[in-house]
């Protein structure tokens, strides 16, 4: 916008200057063309009338005046038509002009083109006498008019610095003007971003015009409403998870006692079932109340070293994939240290769901494969296992809510752990994708912003 509008300031000023100094230069030169005109012209009349004359003393002043002129200015002058008369000054060509001073008397004036002058300016003029309609002779004068083109150059060449200047300076104006006025909108979208990554802190000015000032009140006041309404979500939650675990825990307690006091085998059956239910009832509600923090739990993502929380993760998991002879394995582009933009903990939960989920479904023996992939300006992360992997059905369906797969979650799984995945990572500006693995089995691979290496180390310091 800055630039549209240094544009249109320009444009204005070069239309403002060209509708004023056109005009003007192109008077300024019809000005010079008619004074210079007018004074060979009459320079031309005067000798024409020493010439009429025809008397020794006038043809004397004639050679002199001739001599003065040629010497002072750039013109030549020319007699002919009285024998004898200033025999020293050079005789006109014969031409049309010449012709029609002698034969018609009449005074011509040859600019030697039409556009603005050619390069000499020719004035005939006849001497005729007094009582007489011929003339006696004519007297030619060839101006040059190179003095002129000199003049016409300094005329046109002063405005065309002086409008390349006056441009400059509504260049260097209108830039200032130009971000005077779209600052309030620059602060606006520094509010916008800040809020795109999560910081609902951010607020904007509010400055400039009426318009922005009342577009900024009405996106303060709904950030302050958003942000408390964030906040009364994180309070149910909070309260949600102690109200709903701790009856839980104290109901399989109780199943827990009354089973040890059962002696009748058909009753210890129920109460086993009945346990269980409390037991995938709890781990429900633990994944219901992790996806509630992940929706409601909206935080600034900062950079975070990848590869630091890929090997903390792997070094928590292999223990017990090591129980079931699963391999995990770190392979990709490893040798630099990528960061990411992420919100602090979310990377954890998104590789510890979907390392549990390859795990369940990993067989005995089997190899879990993490890759590290920098791609630019993202980072992707792939796990891939080898189990029995995923239709194309299933795959569309894998990120909806107590949507449970065979291939995926197993029979004790909640349903919810890629639909938390999914959450956190596109809260951190990221995106999720199910694709099979080469040789078959699964690949999930999260897509993160990356961060410059540059801008890390300035975070870093």
């Amino acid at each position: 916008m800055i630039r549209q509008l240094v544009r249109s300031y320009i444009f204005l000023v070069a239309i403002a200057i060209a509708l004023f100094t056109v005009p003007v230069a192109f008077s300024l030169t019809s000005q010079l063309r008619g004074d210079t005109e007018g004074s060979v012209l009459r320079e031309a009349e005067t000798m024409a009338l020493l010439l009429a004359n025809g008397d020794a003393t006038s043809c004397e002043a004639l050679q002199k005046m001739a001599t003065a002129y040629a010497a002072e200015t750039p013109g030549d002058v020319q007699v002919t038509g009285t024998p004898g008369c200033a025999p020293d000054l050079h005789r006109p060509r014969r031409d049309a002009a010449l012709t029609a001073a002698l034969d018609r008397g009449d005074a011509t004036t040859d600019w030697g083109s039409s556009f603005i002058w050619g390069p000499e300016l020719v004035i005939t003029v006849p001497a005729r006498t007094a009582g007489e309609d011929h003339a006696a002779g004519a007297v030619r004068i060839v101006y040059s008019t190179d003095g002129m083109t000199d003049r016409l150059w300094t005329i046109w060449g002063f405005r065309a610095v002086l409008a390349v200047l006056v441009l400059g300076v509504a260049a260097l104006l209108g830039a200032g003007v130009a971000r005077r006025l779209t600052r309030p909108l620059r602060q606006l979208n520094d509010m916008a971003s800040k809020f795109s990554d999560g910081d609902l802190t951010a607020r904007s000015p509010v400055t400039g015009p009426p318009e922005t000032q009342t577009l900024a009140r009405t996106l303060n006041q709904g950030a302050e409403r958003l942000d408390t309404l964030i906040a009364a979500q994180r309070i149910f939650v909070a309260d949600a998870s102690h109200q709903l675990r701790t009856p839980l825990t104290a109901l399989r307690l109780s199943l827990d006692n009354i089973a040890d006091g059962v002696d009748d085998e058909f009753v210890r059956e129920d109460v086993e079932q009945a346990t269980a239910e409390v037991v995938r009832m709890n781990r429900l509600v633990n994944g219901l109340l992790v996806l509630a923090r992940a929706e409601a739990k909206v935080t600034a993502a900062e950079p975070l070293p990848l590869l630091d929380i890929v090997r903390e993760r792997l070094a928590v998991w292999r223990p017990a994939a090591e129980e079931r002879g699963v391999t995990v394995a770190l392979r990709g582009s490893i040798d630099g240290r990528p960061s990411v933009l992420s919100s602090p903990g979310h990377l954890d939960q998104v590789l510890d769901n979907v390392l549990s989920n390859a795990l369940e479904v990993s067989p005995d023996g089997g190899t879990i494969t993490v890759r590290v992939d920098p791609r630019g300006d993202v980072v992707g992360v792939s796990v891939l296992d080898e189990g029995p992997g995923m239709s194309d059905t299933e795959k569309s369906r894998a990120f909806d809510r107590f949507w449970r797969g065979q291939g995926l979650t197993g029979k004790g799984g909640s349903g919810l752990g890629l639909a938390v995945v999914k959450q956190l990572a596109t809260d951190d500006g990221g995106t999720v994708a199910l694709t099979d693995a080469p040789g078959g089995g699964l690949c999930v691979t999260i897509t993160l912003r990356a961060v410059s290496p540059r801008a890390s180390s300035r975070s870093g310091g």
